[in-house]
C-alpha cells in the first residue's frame, strides 16, 4: 500500500488539552501538503481553520469529547455550532454508562438527533470499546445501525487502551452494510496502519501518520 493510498484515509489529528493554534496550524499545513481525509481538530479551532484555510482540506471535530456523559441537548449544540463554524466531519463519543446500562434506546436515540442535525455530512460514533464488554460492543453496534451513524470508531485516544484489530473484526460481522469503520488511538506504525485498513477499515485516527510515512513521500 503506497503512503498515498494511507494518507488518504487518515484523520490528521491533534486533541491534546495543551493544543494551540501553532500546533493546529502545523497540523492542517502537513493536511494540505500529504492530502489527508481531514484534519481532526478541538472545535474552538474549526472557525480558524475555516477562515485561513477554506476549500483547502477538510474539518473533523469532536463532540461530547471525551467522556460522552454529557447531555443530548449539550451534543447538539456542539454540534450545530461546529457545523456553523465549517466542521464537515462530527465524531461524537456516546453515553457510555448508558449502554453499560443496557439503556440502548437512549444511546440510539442519541446518534439519531445528532445524525438529522449532521445530514448529508459525516457523523462517526466512537464507542469507546476499552470499557466496553464483547457484548456491549455488539449492543453499540445495533446503536450506530439503528441510529443511521455513518462510521462506527473504536476510541478517544483518552481511554485506557486505543484501536485493537479483534474489535475491527467484531464490528465488522455487526455493522449493517454501508456502515465505515475507523480504527483510533495507539496507532503508530506503518505495519499497524495497513493492518487495520486491511481489516476494512476506511479511516484511521491517527497523529503519527504523517511522520512515519512523509519521508516515503519526499524521497
Amino acid at each position: 500500500m503506497k503512503a498515498e493510498e494511507i494518507l488518504a484515509k487518515v484523520d490528521h489529528t491533534y486533541l491534546k488539552q495543551t493544543a494551540t493554534w501553532e500546533d493546529i496550524q502545523r497540523i492542517c499545513d502537513e493536511a494540505v501538503t500529504y492530502h489527508t481525509a481531514t484534519v481532526m481538530v478541538p472545535s474552538c479551532f474549526v472557525p480558524r481553520i475555516q477562515a485561513k484555510y477554506g476549500d483547502q482540506l477538510k474539518i473533523a471535530t469532536v463532540v461530547g469529547f471525551p467522556n460522552g456523559n454529557c447531555s443530548t441537548a449539550a451534543k447538539l449544540a456542539e454540534t450545530a455550532q461546529a457545523l456553523a463554524d465549517g466542521a464537515s466531519e462530527i465524531d461524537m463519543v456516546i453515553n457510555i454508562g448508558m449502554l453499560k446500562a443496557g439503556e440502548t434506546d437512549y444511546v440510539t436515540g442519541e446518534i439519531r438527533a445528532l445524525k438529522n442535525l449532521v445530514g448529508d455530512r459525516v457523523l462517526k460514533v466512537i464507542v469507546e470499546t476499552c470499557f466496553l464488554t464483547e457484548e456491549e460492543k455488539i449492543a453499540a453496534c445495533g446503536c450506530v445501525n439503528d441510529g443511521g451513524a455513518d462510521i462506527i470508531k473504536t476510541s478517544t485516544g483518552f481511554g485506557t487502551a486505543g484501536a485493537k484489530l479483534e474489535d475491527i473484526e467484531l464490528f465488522k460481522k455487526h455493522i449493517k452494510p454501508g456502515v465505515g469503520m475507523k480504527a483510533a488511538g495507539g496507532i503508530h506504525t506503518r505495519e499497524e496502519m495497513e493492518a487495520f485498513l486491511n481489516a476494512g477499515c476506511c479511516r484511521l485516527g491517527a497523529s503519527a501518520a504523517v511522520n512515519v510515512l512523509k519521508g516515503e513521500i519526499d524521497a
